[in-house]
Parts: structure tokens; sequence; C-alpha cells
């Protein structure tokens, strides 16, 4: 696997080696050695998979401390924009945000840490999405920030009245109002 680090030091994109014939591809998604060489030691002990339909907005998502939860992200059917946003109110990128495409294609992973928010944009007809965490859902500290905030600038491709969105994520706070790191 190759690994890079994006303009945030700890949000790693994780490129596996996939080998292809006629028959398809086999590719080694996930070794722990490795990641742990790699990027961090952490454990995860939840995983979770959601399927949207073209046009979906998930988001901005994140669970707060003492429950915080760290990510390792992956499209297995379709294409995303996947959004991360900084939310560490003592970070030099506070505030600031990455898009990266996901896809069935490129098979790129993302891992993000503590201290983000994330969600993800359904670009294909449907998307299927995986998510690895390091602990547990806690709906107590179950959260998020508003993706459509002025000053987050988020750029989205496709226009506003156009997306799928929940009535949750809708009405989520702003970053100023949000619980934050």
């Amino acid at each position: 696997m190759t690994y890079s680090k994006t303009k945030f030091d700890d949000v790693i994109l994780i490129q596996p080696e996939v080998y292809g014939d006629e028959r398809g591809y086999f590719f080694e998604s996930f070794q722990y050695a490795d990641f742990c060489k790699n990027v961090c030691d952490t454990q995860f002990v939840l995983e979770f998979e959601s399927r949207s339909k073209k046009n979906t907005l998930r988001g901005l998502h994140y669970q707060t401390n003492p429950k915080a939860q760290s990510k390792l992200v992956s499209v297995s059917y379709g294409k995303v924009l996947d959004i991360i946003v900084d939310i560490r109110k003592d970070s030099k990128t506070f505030g600031e945000h990455i898009t990266i495409e996901l896809s069935d294609e490129n098979n790129t992973q993302v891992f993000i840490p503590k201290g983000f928010a994330h969600g993800f944009l359904a670009l294909s007809d449907i998307a299927v999405m995986s998510y690895k965490l390091d602990d547990y859902y806690s709906a107590d500290n179950y959260t998020g920030i508003n993706v459509f905030e002025a000053n987050l600038d988020i750029k989205l491709p496709i226009e506003t009245n156009k997306l799928c969105i929940s009535d949750k994520d809708k009405i989520l706070p702003s970053l100023k109002d949000a619980i934050l790191f």
C-alpha cells in the first residue's frame, strides 16, 4: 500500500496495490501491522456501510469527546466526493476542508483522525461506502456541522436544490456554534 499525507498531516490517503486480470481484481484493503507502521496504532471496533443514491449528501458528522472516533473510509461501489473539515480549534488549519474523490475504480481509502468532521456527496447512481471506526457509536456524542455554512466555503458540484439531504443534516449547527475539539 502507498500512504500519502494531505494538507492535514494526520489525514492519510491509502492506495492499495490492485492485482487485476480478465476475471476482475484483488487487493488487500487492510493489514493491521502495516497500518500501525504507516498511519497510527489504532484498533477498529465497529464497521458501518451506507448505500446512497446519486446527489445524496451525508454529513458533516463526528462524535465529541469522550467518544470521539477515528475513521477509515472507502467506497466499494460507485463514486463519492468525500469532505473532511478540521474542527480542532487550536489547529493552524481550523475550519479548512479538503475534498477527495473516492470510488470503486481508484480504491483509495482515507484515514480521518479524531478532530475532523466528515461527510460525502454521492456522485454515481449508487454509492456504497464503508466506515471502520475505532470507538462505538454514541447517540449522546453524535453531532455535526452544517456543510452549507458560508465560512467553510465548500463547493459542491451540484446545485443545492438538487441535493438529497436528511432533515437532521439540514439543521446541523454552524462551526462557531458546534462542540469542537
